[in-house]
């Protein structure tokens, strides 16, 4: 069988894993795939990832589909991108309410820190 080299870092090695922790709205799903030697990436199986789904969506927990584009505005020194107003009723997101912003490789996470 043809060695799988890790899609991230181009280096590793995709080594069999049975322990890889996903976590929805505050479940945690064990699933299984592989992990790079070199850089820990995580890839799951496309079978586990689908029986995660399943469960998650019986549990009500797995989110409604939402892609939106959005171009970034800019303000003073730094840039500005809008929250469309079914987002903010939809998450009751208020003026002045506190975030945390995060990297996940080429994305960008926003979490609510509070009601």
């Amino acid at each position: 069988m043809k060695e799988k080299i890790c899609a991230v870092c181009q280096e590793g090695r995709l080594e069999e894993a049975d322990n890889i922790a996903s976590e929805i709205e505050g479940y945690i799903f064990v699933e299984k795939g592989w992990r790079c030697s070199k850089c820990g990436e995580e890839f799951i199986k496309e079978n586990e990832a689908q029986r995660t789904i399943e469960i998650a969506r019986k549990l009500g927990i797995w989110p409604k589909p939402l892609k939106l584009h959005r171009s970034i505005s800019k303000s003073g020194r730094g840039l500005v991108l809008r929250i469309p107003s079914d987002l903010e009723d939809d998450l009751n997101l208020k003026p002045g309410q506190r975030v945390s912003i995060s990297r996940v490789g080429h994305k960008i996470i926003v979490e609510t820190e509070g009601k």
